[in-house]
């Protein structure tokens, strides 16, 4: 009888500090999951290791995919040749072209605006993987674009 009475309590127990404890749910386990940003660039080029990174650093996990004909790859993606870089990250369903800071990734994944992507358009000095020792950070801005070309401030940076 005493031992039916324990093993009755310690179900109790466990089957209510069950009931307390929040269950992983598939939005919160993809919550806490590395965002992963796919990065498409030359095998030649040496800045955007230093933004592969960068972005790591930040907690993204990334998976680089060496391409020969980035020109092309540009056109695929609908990125406007004023707005091109060294290279091109899918991440979230949009288009990530250059040397983007993570507070602009971050917030692109939080607002999802009705874009195709963002960029940095060029090489800054002081873009994310493109700083100088002893050289100041240039200004510069980080652009939306539209499958159609449209363009527009998003977040500007070293201001």
């Amino acid at each position: 009888m005493k031992r039916s009475f324990l093993v009755l309590t310690l179900v109790w127990l466990v089957w209510g500090a069950m009931a307390c404890t929040p269950a992983a749910t598939p939005s919160s386990v993809a919550e806490n999951a590395p965002t992963i940003i796919t990065v498409y660039k030359s095998p030649t080029c040496g800045c955007c290791g230093g933004w592969i990174e960068y972005v790591q650093e930040h907690g993204y996990r990334v998976r680089v995919e060496q391409i020969t004909d980035v020109t092309s790859f540009k056109t695929r993606y609908q990125i406007p040749v004023e707005l091109q870089s060294c290279h091109t990250s899918l991440v979230g369903g949009y288009v990530v072209e250059g040397h983007v800071p993570v507070e602009a990734l971050e917030q692109l994944l939080a607002e999802r605006p009705s874009v195709k992507g963002i960029a940095v358009p060029g090489m800054p000095i002081g873009a994310p993987g493109m700083e100088q020792p002893g050289v100041a950070p240039e200004p510069y801005e980080v652009l939306t674009f539209d499958a159609v070309g449209n363009t527009a401030v998003f977040s500007r940076h070293n201001q």
